[in-house]
């Protein structure tokens, strides 16, 4: 909990963002009379706010740290220990929620805590289709569209954000306009910044070696579209079976090759100039200008 709440560490990101739309926002008509709350443009309740995004977030991040012991081989460590650390993956997680729960309820906010309560739900939900996807055998790759990997994504990535960016909103006591665009902004800034992520094993020129890639992620996804579902399974069947890694390397030129990675640069673009069309509802400000920098970051490809 102490390497949450230390701001000298740069992993916050999405608390960053809740601080920075609030900021945008600033107060509202009906808020006037608790201004002298404020410091620096923010809420203390939207400080605590973004405190409690990062505790949720790196709540989960332990949680997934949980290994699969029926997985494990004997090169792998001894049993026990590994068997301790997930009792304390499990334990050091359900803190960090707790401590979040709680200083969700001294918010006394009730539609805050509704918020922010069906994100975590959205989170479970996305983590538990992954690994009920990832424990099936022979489960080389899913067979879904682009359209349900948004959905998935939006669970697992982007519902905590762009709640957290609507209960900010909500806490100043803004319209239901501009919760809607804090809404809009923190969830197609998440969905372009995973589509980012997803695209750097294909775009990235300084690396030589072949980096790791999902065979669910965006460009793959989209690949696969392109190509057919027996076209494609066909392609990886040879991969999966030798996993050599020149045989893995010409899997990742094929997906290059193919019309899956620009089609994903191009979906990370839509979904930034949308995060960037909600801002403008925001008054210019420094604030805006650091969310949009945000946004130019995550869709600037080589």
């Amino acid at each position: 909990r102490g390497f949450v709440y230390d701001s000298r560490n740069n992993l916050q990101m999405r608390g960053l963002v809740v601080l920075l739309i609030s900021k945008a926002a600033g107060p509202s008509t009906a808020e006037l009379s608790f201004q002298h709350d404020m410091v620096s443009g923010i809420y203390s309740s939207q400080r605590s706010l973004a405190e409690i995004t990062e505790l949720i977030h790196t709540a989960f991040l332990v949680h997934r740290g949980i290994v699969n012991i029926g997985e494990l081989k004997s090169c792998d460590g001894p049993l026990k220990d590994m068997q301790f650390g997930n009792k304390m993956a499990v334990l050091s997680g359900d803190f960090l929620l707790a401590n979040a729960c709680t200083s969700l309820a001294q918010l006394q906010n009730t539609k805050v805590v509704e918020l922010i309560s069906s994100a975590i739900g959205d989170l479970v939900q996305g983590i538990y289709y992954e690994n009920s996807k990832s424990s099936e055998e022979n489960c080389l790759t899913d067979d879904i569209g682009i359209s349900r990997w948004k959905e998935q994504v939006f669970l697992s990535h982007s519902a905590l954000l762009a709640k957290s960016c609507q209960a900010a909103m909500e806490l100043a006591k803004h319209s239901a306009e501009i919760q809607d665009m804090a809404f809009q902004y923190g969830k197609h800034m998440s969905m372009s910044h995973k589509l980012h992520s997803d695209l750097q094993p294909f775009v990235k020129e300084s690396s030589s070696d072949t980096m790791a890639f999902s065979l669910n992620s965006a460009p793959v996804i989209l690949h696969q579209e392109f190509r057919g579902r027996e076209a494609w399974l066909k392609q990886i069947r040879e991969p999966h079976t030798h996993r050599c890694a020149c045989v893995f390397q010409q899997l990742q030129e094929a997906i290059k090759a193919g019309k899956g990675v620009t089609s994903a640069i191009d979906l990370c673009r839509c979904h930034g100039n949308r995060a960037l069309a909600a801002l403008e509802r925001f008054p210019p400000s420094e604030a805006r200008d650091a969310l949009a920098n945000i946004v130019y970051a995550v869709t600037r490809f080589p």
